[in-house]
């Protein structure tokens, strides 16, 4: 099986250009899956039952979706799948990662932001309560004309600021598929990670990892949690599942070799805890993700 190809697009963003806005109302998805180098926040509107892609996440979204995307090689897509609108209506803001330098976002102001950007090197999926809530700032922004560019921008850093503030919003693909951690974890949980990530096909056990941060199992154990919000096992699983789907779309690997790859040591059980956390099976996932990845 061949893996495919990604669109990489050209945004039409210039070096002296802050934002790319852009109001579009259509009858259907017709942009493959692809990336860029811009961070990009796109909001879909009148699209329940579209299906929406970011990385190794497959979801069917509702009436309105708001994603923030800022990982340079996290492909991504919306398609009809069960859509039946002919009304759609999207926004899509693409603006440069220099728009906010390194030296800006350590600023206190600007914290709740750059911790926002870094977990959208995954994608970040924000609740309906917090789209509702920041829609009016999100509509006006289409009409702003040249003239009142600087009030645009101030206007979309404020937009910015109140998305951080969400405390709804979540992760979409998985970090060992979009090639990145978030350097807001601590030490502890980044050697933990990088330990995982180097040994996931073996055997790991949770007294394994409280010794490497020199903890007990039960400080280790609340700890982690805390820190990453997710158990050890639950952890572990995730960055096999994340290496699981690296496998499937970019090897012709058989699906049983593939789990043995990926420190699974049972079939049926495999098959079971993908489907849980993926909603198909991995042969029903490698057809779609294949069927997907097309240039135009």
């Amino acid at each position: 099986m061949r893996t495919p190809d990604i669109l990489h697009e050209i945004t039409p963003l210039s070096d002296k250009d802050c934002l790319y806005i852009v109001e579009r109302t259509k009858s259907e998805f017709t942009f493959p899956l692809h990336k860029h180098l811009e961070f990009e926040l796109n909001y879909v509107e009148n699209a329940e039952g579209a299906r929406r892609t970011v990385g190794d996440s497959v979801e069917v979204i509702g009436n309105r979706d708001l994603v923030l995307i800022t990982g340079h090689e996290l492909e991504h897509t919306w398609e009809n799948y069960n859509c039946t609108s002919k009304q759609i209506r999207e926004i899509t803001i693409q603006f440069s990662s220099d728009l906010l330098p390194e030296a800006l976002l350590n600023k206190n102001p600007f914290k709740s932001i750059k911790i926002m950007l870094e977990k959208a090197q995954k994608g970040l999926a924000f609740s309906l309560n917090t789209i509702i809530d920041i829609l009016p700032s999100l509509n006006s922004l289409p009409d702003k004309d040249k003239e009142e560019s600087f009030s645009a921008l101030t206007d979309f850093l404020t937009l910015l600021y109140k998305l951080s503030q969400s405390d709804e919003a979540y992760t979409l693909a998985s970090g060992s598929f979009a090639h990145t951690e978030s350097t807001s974890e601590s030490r502890r949980v980044k050697k933990v990670h990088e330990y995982l990530t180097a040994h996931y096909a073996e055997e790991i056990r949770l007294s394994q990892m409280a010794a490497l941060v020199g903890m007990s199992e039960v400080a280790f154990s609340r700890f982690f949690k805390l820190r990453t919000g997710k158990s050890f096992t639950d952890y572990l699983i995730g960055i096999r599942i994340g290496f699981v789907i690296r496998s499937l779309v970019d090897s012709e690997k058989s699906i049983s070799e593939i789990c043995f790859n990926s420190g699974f040591n049972n079939i049926s059980n495999f098959n079971r805890i993908f489907k849980k956390a993926k909603g198909c099976t991995p042969k029903e996932f490698r057809e779609h993700y294949h069927k997907k990845k097309t240039i135009i």
